[in-house]
């Protein structure tokens, strides 16, 4: 047994109410897939922008699909046994800890972290504050955003470079003595697709470097525990993975019915408690079990006021989307893996990004019966479902025809990750899942393009130019899957015609002439309409060989 790790039994006080936490049954989960690691970029502003696909990943991986049961037959077809852990490769490089600023590279030591997690499911890890070296704070520095916004401390990424190798040193002098202290989060509010405001926690660059470093610590011992179907702020995994796997489902599985949830505030009301529990499970560090107390309490400064946090954990923050990964795994995850097995008549499929999740049901009764269960166990942790973005409709190959013949309409659609999905019939008339990009998303980032290009407007017309090839190419490389051309037509049309408006306020030509004008900088500028991403069963079938 390595020296990091030291076999425990688990906490009894989270194991109560949490079914099957150590001991369950780890079947089918020995393939490891190779995928591309990801830049490890901090914050979370929006769940599928900004979050590249894996196109071209060819590693094994166990299936994120599962029936309620195995099939009767010997084999084992691909998305259809128990989920694996969702493993990669992408972060336990072979070589030594010494950075190069295009990839972050982990020591031989978290490799052996990884080993001893992927072997042993109780193991709990006695000693890891060692492996955050200096070669990882700097490895850390250089994974962050250069151009964030500052935290309190308003230290800037350029600002912090200069003269790195002692701040580095004397950071990591004070997190093994103790001395280090986390600052508290600046607030700051960002623009919803609906009209809200979400709240952000900005980090001071000092926090954001041990938070990265501590997530690259703790991502080796729970990228072998969390479930195939849970894909939000993974290594080697993105919102275009889900989005393939819900399709597949839906097209390969017996599902009739579609539960579209998401969590009331999930990141604004993590129990700490709990959340420390569940920690426990696997961490038995207290050194690391206590930077992360100091995240949790270090507290918000909106306008210069300090206030306290007794739940929650700020959006924004570089460790935030792991520890809320790890909070919904023993919240959720385990729970509904385990609730389908036990309870389930008809096969259920889950796909869950972050706190926003779809599941898939062959019987309306099961639905129904999910639903309750599952509002009494977020009242356990102190979660809640968001009743207006939470709903359970009739859905799959049949759904159209059995509304027909009782004249209820056509077949509701639902919204994942910034598309609306909804079915259709193939050339051949199959039955399939198409997609196109949400209207409330379509809305917002025009608007949003509207009022950059007001401020830019008496900018060079190249440098405009220039910026609106770079949104709409972001935009595309998103958005540009099959089935979704209309969408990528109307979004170039429409920033076209912002663009029009803003140059002929500014120009004294003719408005037909400034037609033709305008239609020649499109050309110029804009990028082709194109489909960019390949059918999500093609894509499906390399991510996830037989």
């Amino acid at each position: 047994m390595s020296d990091d790790v030291k076999r425990e039994p688990s906490i009894n006080a989270a194991e109560s109410k949490t079914p099957s936490m150590r001991g369950r049954s780890r079947r089918g989960n020995r393939e490891t897939p190779e995928s591309p690691s990801t830049d490890g970029g901090e914050g979370r502003s929006e769940k599928a922008i900004g979050r590249t696909s894996d196109t071209h990943d060819t590693g094994e991986s166990d299936g994120p699909i599962v029936p309620r049961k195995r099939a009767n037959k010997a084999g084992r077809p691909a998305a259809e046994s128990v989920e694996g852990s969702g493993s990669t490769k992408g972060n336990v490089s072979q070589t030594a800890a010494r950075r190069t600023r295009s990839r972050a590279s982990v020591s031989i030591g978290l490799v052996g972290v990884r080993e001893a997690a992927r072997r042993g499911k109780d193991v709990r890890f006695t000693a890891l504050l060692h492996h955050i070296t200096p070669q990882l704070l700097e490895a850390s520095f250089y994974e962050l955003k250069r151009w964030a916004s500052p935290g309190v401390d308003g230290v800037r990424w350029q600002g912090y470079a200069e003269g790195l190798a002692d701040r580095i040193a004397d950071l990591h002098g004070r997190v093994h003595r103790g001395a280090y202290r986390a600052k508290p989060s600046r607030r700051a509010w960002i623009a919803k697709p609906d009209g809200r405001s979400r709240p952000l926690g900005i980090a001071a660059l000092e926090d954001k470097i041990v938070q990265q470093a501590t997530k690259t610590v703790l991502a080796q011992i729970y990228e072998e525990d969390f479930l195939g179907f849970s894909y939000g702020f993974r290594p080697g995994r993105g919102a275009h993975d889900g989005l393939d796997a819900l399709s597949v489902g839906l097209e390969r599985r017996k599902v009739n019915w579609v539960l579209d949830a998401d969590i009331r505030g999930f990141f604004d009301t993590i129990d700490h408690g709990w959340l420390l529990k569940f920690l426990e499970h696997r961490i038995a560090d207290r050194r690391v079990l206590r930077l992360i107390r100091k995240w949790l309490r270090a507290g918000i400064s909106e306008d210069g006021t300090w206030s306290k946090t007794d739940v929650g954990t700020p959006q924004g923050a570089v460790i935030s989307p792991l520890l809320a990964n790890v909070y919904l795994h023993y919240v959720f995850d385990l729970w509904v893996d385990q609730w389908r097995r036990r309870h389930a008549r008809g096969d259920v499929i889950v796909v869950r990004y972050a706190d926003d999740f779809v599941m898939g049901f062959q019987h309306r009764s099961d639905a129904e019966r999910f639903l309750h269960d599952l509002g009494k166990r977020f009242d356990q942790f102190g979660l809640s479902l968001n009743p207006e973005k939470t709903r359970l409709i009739e859905f799959g190959r049949y759904a159209a025809e059995r509304r027909k013949r009782r004249g209820s309409g056509r077949p509701k659609t639902f919204d994942f990750l910034g598309f609306t999905h909804y079915g259709a019939k193939t050339r051949k008339g199959d039955f399939t899942i198409k997609r196109k990009t949400a209207a409330a998303r379509l809305r917002a980032t025009l608007r949003a393009i509207q009022v950059q290009l007001q401020r830019r407007m008496h900018a060079p017309v190249a440098a405009q130019g220039q910026w609106l090839r770079r949104v709409m190419q972001g935009w595309y490389n998103y958005h540009a899957v099959p089935g979704n051309g209309r969408c990528l037509s109307q979004f170039r049309t429409a920033v076209g015609r912002l663009w029009h408006h803003v140059l002929w306020r500014r120009s004294q030509r003719t408005r037909p002439s400034m037609w033709k004008w305008v239609a020649r900088l499109i050309r110029r500028w804009f990028p082709a309409t194109r489909i960019l991403h390949p059918y999500p069963n093609r894509r499906f079938a390399v991510t996830h060989p037989r």
